[in-house]
């Protein structure tokens, strides 16, 4: 008896060894990409960002420790830093403004069209980016219905949308609609009906039962699709360029033209860093503050 009793639990010892091998077997190719993908790119821009110019051969840098390189960039740069994180801002909160009405339509209200709804909200991503974009020269030119309605209304100052902030903005808030739209419906969609039935019993008005319920509840999909929607924005340069002037360009366009025009690769990549440490606070801060730390 005692041979028969202790083959199980030998099994039943090696079957517990071997799960939680298995277990870091499948994260070896999610480690792997994210190493080959993200870690070994940004050590990269690291150490480039350190570089130190050859005297006398253009583009040309060597191994360095140039920590001026990022005084450098930030001094010659900050007015595109503020302009992109002014216009990542504005377009995020339009974009929430825009997106909240339709996702709770499609999630309460849409009923059988809910799928048909979630196809046309994801549509715009069948194009590419920089079609998108282009279309919008032709939606905001001067000579179009919208500029044309908003001129005889007397509401623009420039008489003008296209290549002025309006524009890049307008851009913005476009194409990163979807990027809010889809958390905040998948956050509304989780909620119990039963809940705004139980407001609506208790003799809760419309407004107090959307405050006390139903915008608590949804705070998950506002964060998320605000860092996904900001996040992007700041970066951004085909907006900027396209559909602004010269004077309305972003740190995402210094970053662009350090790398590719004047080549100046340290500055371009300590611009880079920068963008990133500043994004990586401004969400910690704004996790922190919405209270929904189980985010990060």
């Amino acid at each position: 008896m005692a041979t028969t009793t202790s083959t199980p639990v030998a099994a039943t010892s090696v079957s517990t060894q071997r799960r939680p091998r298995t277990g870091y077997l499948l994260l070896l190719p999610g480690i792997a990409w994210l190493a080959v993908f993200f870690v070994v790119p940004i050590i990269t821009l690291l150490i480039t960002s350190l570089q130190a110019p050859v005297p006398g051969r253009s583009g040309v840098y060597t191994l360095g420790f140039e920590v001026s390189n990022y005084a450098d960039a930030l001094s010659a740069y900050w007015p595109q830093f503020i302009r992109s994180f002014v216009y990542a801002s504005i377009a995020t909160i339009l974009a929430l403004l825009l997106a909240y009405p339709l996702a709770y339509f499609i999630a309460f209200k849409a009923g059988r069209w809910r799928a048909l709804m979630l196809v046309l909200v994801v549509a715009p991503f069948f194009a590419s980016f920089l079609l998108r974009t282009y279309a919008w020269r032709t939606i905001l030119s001067d000579e179009g219905a919208i500029t044309s309605f908003f001129n005889a209304l007397n509401l623009l100052p420039d008489n003008r949308i296209l290549n002025t902030p309006i524009g890049v903005v307008l851009g913005l808030t476009y194409n990163f609609l979807p990027f809010m739209i889809l958390p905040l419906y998948a956050a509304l969609e989780k909620i119990d009906p039963r809940l705004i039935e139980a407001a609506n019993d208790l003799y809760a008005r419309p407004f107090t039962g959307f405050r006390k319920v139903i915008w608590p509840l949804s705070l998950p999909g506002v964060v998320a699709g605000t860092l996904l929607t900001f996040i992007p924005a700041s970066g951004d340069f085909i907006n900027a360029r396209l559909l602004g002037s010269p004077s309305d360009s972003m740190v995402g366009t210094a970053i662009q033209v350090n790398f590719l025009q004047f080549r100046d690769y340290p500055v371009a990549s300590a611009l880079s860093f920068i963008l990133m440490a500043i994004i990586l606070t401004v969400v910690f801060i704004y996790i922190r503050r919405a209270g929904t730390e189980d985010l990060v």
